[in-house]
């Protein structure tokens, strides 16, 4: 039996226009890299209802020209994502969210382990630096 926590569910995906230009514009977003995945996240505040993670994840036609190749890496980095993403959940604060998009940057195909240990290296490190920011956010209120 799968548990609630392994599934990655539709409302955890970013289809919001608003959202994704938002993430990639860059003001406030930030950028993670473990090649060849790329993780460019946003942390904000969230009405509550709301996923506390939702994710994107983008395979170029210029890396691989056919759709089979790129919905395989795609289908890899999906499944590392769903088995980890507990890592970075655990860390979202109340009231937050965290919106990530993984990019793939290489032309070549890895391995589905070695996928899965860069997804994970890529949470742990977006996890670390969102979980110390509600911290520092209390102190500057205050």
């Amino acid at each position: 039996m799968v548990t609630a926590s392994a599934i990655f569910q539709k409302r955890e995906r970013i289809v919001s226009r608003k959202l994704m230009d938002e993430l990639f514009d860059g003001n406030h977003s930030h950028a993670v890299v473990a090649f060849p995945l790329k993780a460019v996240y946003l942390a904000k505040e969230h009405p509550d209802g709301q996923v506390p993670v939702e994710v994107l994840i983008s395979v170029s036609k210029r890396h691989f020209k056919h759709a089979v190749d790129r919905n395989r890496v795609k289908r890899q980095v999906r499944e590392a994502y769903r088995k980890q993403k507990q890592l970075l959940t655990e860390q979202v604060g109340e009231g937050m969210m965290v919106a990530v998009a993984f990019i793939w940057m290489s032309d070549q195909h890895f391995s589905s382990a070695e996928v899965d240990s860069r997804v994970k290296h890529l949470l742990t490190r977006i996890a670390k630096k969102v979980g110390v920011a509600p911290e520092q956010q209390d102190a500057t209120h205050e």
